[in-house]
């Protein structure tokens, strides 16, 4: 199997290579330094253009998505069109901050994006459609992560409507970590001072303010800050991805097929490396359609990658600085607490732990003899239901 695998994840990273080949790794890493700086600034002039609204236009923006279901549906919507729970959550984590979303709407859009960003896994099963063994067992592979992270909402999601242990867990831990491990808010000021000249010559006091002045001018902010994340979260993961590789298919190479624990480490450890579980998911696709490894195996790495997505979410929380800045780092722990909460409830508990299992194994032989069923699920899971609900809600509230 470990032959397989090699065999598999040379093919997988072949592309990589070459690319990490075409430039020295030192401008790789300062590309990688250069997008990270990026991706601060952009935090701040988001920052920047909800405070150019003021507080009650901004806070107006999300409400359509009150309704926590609608809030979900937006995750779940906005993360299948862009591809990237980094840059669904790392902007929710930003209009926290800036105080224009309140938590308790963030949280269940934190929710769907991620069960939205598993739609990527599963569009690459897709490429294995034309052999049927194949495809059977890269689309079991693929969907069990949509059924674990829809499992997950279905368990979760409830519980914290009622009882908010989630978000009660988040907020204590956040004021723990201030104070001790991090500086409080108001003295965390040195990202602030390094970005400020960048948000100022681009923002509401510079090029954007000058346009028009006023709600005009903030709305052009917010969308350019809008850009410069999406953007900076697509280049910082590609440029890791390039430069750890190597790192990424040796851990997994030495994870598969051991304790259901060290696949999951392995998972959250490529992802944190190469940010994007999107990747980290995705490249295991190959793996099971070849036959190298099975679906059981793959479900730990999987999960572990749903944690280590989380910490793009956590570096935007440390971007932010002022009275929002404790409520930023409260929803990006929501993040990483609804990911770790999962896995306590549904994998370490035996009677939920194989739902998933089976409901992806049932699917993918169902949608191998009528192949139509397979992009029925996805278009409809991820794409129609969710904007039909959200549609629906916004033309009768």
């Amino acid at each position: 199997m470990t032959q397989q695998l090699t065999t598999s994840s040379t093919q997988v990273t072949q592309g990589h290579v070459s690319r990490r080949r075409a430039l020295p790794r030192w401008v790789l890493w300062l590309g990688a330094l250069a997008t990270l700086y990026m991706l601060i600034v952009a935090i701040g002039i988001i920052g920047d253009g909800f405070k150019g609204l003021g507080k009650d236009a901004a806070q107006g923006l999300f409400d359509f998505a009150t309704n926590p279901f609608i809030g979900l549906f937006v995750g779940i919507l906005a993360t299948a069109i862009i591809q990237s729970s980094s840059t669904t959550t790392t902007l929710v984590v930003t209009a926290v901050g800036a105080g224009a979303l309140p938590v308790e709407v963030a949280v269940p859009m934190i929710m769907g994006a991620n069960v939205g960003t598993s739609v990527t896994n599963t569009l690459a099963s897709l490429g294995h459609i034309g052999h049927k063994d194949e495809f059977r067992r890269a689309f079991a592979a693929s969907t069990v992560h949509d059924f674990f992270n829809l499992l997950a909402v279905i368990v979760l999601l409830p519980l914290e409507l009622f009882f908010q242990p989630i978000q009660r867990s988040a907020a204590w831990l956040a004021d723990a970590l201030y104070g001790t491990v991090l500086p409080e808010p108001g003295n965390a000021d040195l990202i602030g001072a390094l970005t400020k000249p960048a948000v100022n010559l681009l923002g509401m006091n510079g090029i954007m303010g000058s346009l028009q002045g006023g709600i005009l001018s903030a709305s052009l902010t917010i969308a350019l800050g809008i850009a410069a994340i999406f953007m900076a979260v697509r280049w910082l993961g590609k440029i890791l991805q390039i430069l750890m590789v190597g790192k990424a298919k040796t851990i997994l190479e030495k994870s598969v097929g051991g304790h259901p624990a060290t696949a999951m480490a392995a998972g959250v450890g490529v992802t944190a490396l190469v940010q994007s579980s999107s990747v980290t998911t995705s490249v295991m696709v190959p793996f099971a359609g070849s036959g190298a490894l099975t679906t059981k195996q793959i479900y730990p790495l999987t999960l572990g990658a749903n944690v280590g997505t989380t910490i793009t979410a956590l570096i935007a929380a440390m971007a932010v600085t002022g009275q929002g800045a404790a409520l930023a780092l409260e929803i990006a722990l929501v993040h990483v607490l609804f990911n770790v909460f999962g896995i306590v409830l549904i994998y370490v508990l035996p009677f939920l732990r194989n739902i998933p299992l089976v409901c992806a194994e049932f699917l993918a032989k169902v949608a191998t003899e009528h192949k139509s069923l397979a992009l029925a699920w996805v278009v409809t899971v991820f794409l129609a239901i969710p904007a039909l609900a959200i549609l629906i809600h916004t033309q009768f509230t």
